[in-house]
């Protein structure tokens, strides 16, 4: 049995909802066990985001004021985005996607801001978290390949993981 069919996610953690009038915004918090320089590169090479993201971009995301397009994995969008916050290892801005890197011992707090569409929360909690198993596999040298689009729904604990985020959100989701 390969590593990508045994993956299975663990249970929904690390993430929050908040609402500033209309928008909508998902936090996600994971702790890595690499550097935020490893890990920066991971969030702008595009060889590396193609390896665990749930989208491919056709160029370096690292550079204020530069211009990419991204094709989302699964549906074929292709949207322009600018990168408008690029401060290298600690933060990354562009699109609806805001990223932070902060030091912790040896490793990475990476927190994740998404602005969503309220519907899709609880979707884009799961697919992130599995985006972000992955991405940490990649980094220690074990990669098992994007799960992303149609390939997540493959994954049995996929509809688990909707289910404990929606629950969560539930209870937490401010009106």
């Amino acid at each position: 049995m390969s590593e990508r069919t045994q993956y299975a996610p663990g249970p929904a953690s690390g993430a929050q909802v908040e609402k500033g009038g209309e928008k909508w915004t998902l936090i996600l918090t994971r702790e890595l066990r690499h550097p935020p320089e490893k890990v920066w590169q991971a969030l702008t090479d595009p060889a590396q985001l193609r390896e665990w993201a749930p989208f491919e971009a056709d160029g370096n995301l690292s550079a204020i004021g530069s211009t990419v397009r991204l094709t989302w994995a699964g549906t074929g969008n292709v949207t322009e985005t600018r990168v408008t916050l690029a401060d290298e290892p600690w933060a990354l801005e562009y699109q609806d996607l805001r990223w932070e890197l902060d030091p912790l011992g040896g490793g990475t707090r990476l927190t994740l801001w998404h602005a969503i569409d309220r519907r899709f929360i609880a979707w884009g909690a799961a697919g992130w978290h599995i985006s972000f198993d992955v991405l940490d596999r990649l980094l220690a040298g074990e990669p098992i390949g994007r799960i992303a689009g149609a390939d997540v729904l493959k994954f049995a604990d996929w509809r688990r993981l909707v289910a404990e985020y929606a629950r969560q959100f539930g209870a937490e989701m401010p009106g």
